[in-house]
């Protein structure tokens, strides 16, 4: 059973996964289901559309010091900024991104879900 997940992602982030300058999404907190195989994009403000998606390659869950160490050659992000994001967690997420798809048109969050209001981390959908 395949599932999707919508992120709300920074416009600048997102912009670099679509490219393929971002190999790699960071997360404090991750999803409990296994079965997650695409993320949908939901660029926040000031975007404010989902822009895109991408398959899963894989979630890695690591130190923060190993994360990096991993990650760094195409994190699309500074240490500076990885350092800031993850200060106080002991473990830390990356999705690796295969295959992003940007949509030739960015579409309103009510055409893809329930609701005009963006997940604060993440949203399952249907």
């Amino acid at each position: 059973m395949q599932t999707s997940v919508l992120l709300s992602i920074k416009p600048e982030f997102a912009e670099k996964i679509l490219r393929g300058e971002k190999l790699f999404e960071f997360r404090r907190v991750l999803f409990k289901s296994k079965f997650v195989s695409r993320i949908v994009i939901y660029a926040s403000s000031p975007v404010q559309r989902v822009v895109g998606e991408f398959e899963v390659e894989e979630i890695l869950a690591l130190s923060k010091q190993r994360l990096w160490i991993r990650t760094r050659l195409h994190s699309g992000i500074k240490k500076a900024y990885f350092d800031e994001y993850f200060q106080g967690c002991g473990k830390a997420f990356a999705i690796k991104v295969r295959r992003p798809r940007r949509y030739s048109t960015p579409v309103p969050l009510r055409h893809v879900c329930d609701t005009d209001r963006p997940p604060q981390s993440f949203m399952y959908l249907a």
